[in-house]
């Protein structure tokens, strides 16, 4: 009989019953055996496996301090010497995703193996996907079941080191690595059944796959623009000058929301910009106004050709963000916008 796997789980502080966004900076807590999901993932393994402790740490913790969190993942995963370690699932939660990819990474550096779980839009997926042996997810966390199963048969797999064949085939989320192999049947005869099996309407599974993203139909025009108030969104980075909200310069989970009200321009004295995938330097020592073109703005509102400006902004950082973050972050400010009024939304990119 073969001897039980000892695998360790890592939870941010919502799963493992410390909190929630209130709790967020908890550091990391090692707990003897499964809390929360792990008694699923125990259940899982069966007598195939042990959870023999939980590391628990909160979301912004990790997120923002890294080279704090990860060695302490490194000391607990040294004392219990684990075969195995699982991570989450964590959904489409970019923080706890962060926290995750980290547990991964850090398993890996000491020769464990590691499986998690996440939506395949994740920001910890977009940073660190050729890193990350990840099963997908949806959004509902009613799936947690099923997912935790899935990861565990993964993980299990990867303790006897049995090869993984592809992504498709064994249920995670592709590296975004091509491999050369050889097949039966030379491209242009593979090639002509896909195209006949695409027009017939049968299934097929193409050998190249092309991440497709959602179609939104725009908005119709607004009829008269003397009328409308302007909501401004960019994903230029621009924060005031400090940066107080830490806004990265890349791989952004929110955004930031600031005052012009009465402001005639951005000021370089008080704004700046926190990108990190463009050269800065003419927004932060010259003008910041080319990133939000406030000075413009206020020029065509008192012309009267635009009837005002919404007082706040909303600022993040397109760089490497992820569709998901982004797509929240965009809901966040549509739908104060549309309680305020707001008629139109000027989103400047960077």
């Amino acid at each position: 009989m073969e001897k039980p796997v000892r695998v360790v789980h890592y939870l941010n502080q919502f799963f493992g019953g410390i909190g929630g966004e209130e709790r967020a900076q908890t550091p990391l807590e090692v707990r003897e055996g499964p809390v929360g999901p792990g008694r699923a993932l125990q259940q899982a393994l069966g007598t195939k496996g042990t959870v023999v402790a939980t590391l628990i740490c909160g979301d912004d913790y990790v997120a923002e301090r890294e080279e704090v969190a990860g060695p302490s993942m490194r000391d607990a995963l040294q004392r219990y010497r684990p075969d195995l370690v699982i991570a989450g699932p964590a959904f489409d939660s970019g923080r706890y995703g962060l926290g995750c990819a980290l547990a991964c990474r850090v398993a890996r550096s000491l020769g464990i193996p590691a499986v998690t779980g996440m939506y395949p839009e994740n920001a910890a997926v977009i940073t660190h996907r050729r890193e990350l042996l990840a099963v997908p997810t949806g959004l509902n966390t009613t799936d947690m079941r099923s997912i935790v199963e899935r990861m565990t048969v993964l993980g299990l797999k990867v303790v006897r080191g049995e090869p993984l064949g592809p992504a498709l085939e064994e249920g995670y989320i592709p590296h975004g690595v091509r491999k050369l192999v050889t097949k039966d049947r030379v491209g242009y005869e593979r090639a002509v059944e896909m195209l006949l099996a695409r027009v017939a309407g049968r299934p097929f599974v193409s050998e190249i796959l092309v991440q497709q993203y959602e179609r939104v139909t725009p908005a119709p025009p607004v009829a008269d623009l003397s009328r409308a108030t302007i909501g401004i969104v960019v994903s230029t980075g621009i924060v005031p000058r400090g940066n107080p909200d830490h806004l990265p310069g890349a791989r952004a989970l929110t955004a930031g929301r600031y005052s012009i009200d009465r402001l005639p321009r951005l000021d370089v004295g008080d704004w700046e910009s926190a990108h990190g995938g463009f050269n800065t330097k003419v927004l932060n020592t010259e003008n910041p106004d080319y990133a939000l073109p406030l000075a413009t703005l206020r020029a065509l509102e008192a012309e009267g050709a635009i009837g005002g400006i919404y007082p706040w902004i909303y600022s993040t950082v397109g760089n490497q963000t992820a569709v998901g973050p982004a797509r929240k972050i965009g809901q966040l400010a549509a739908a104060e916008f549309r309680d305020a009024g707001v008629a139109v939304a000027l989103q400047v990119s960077g």
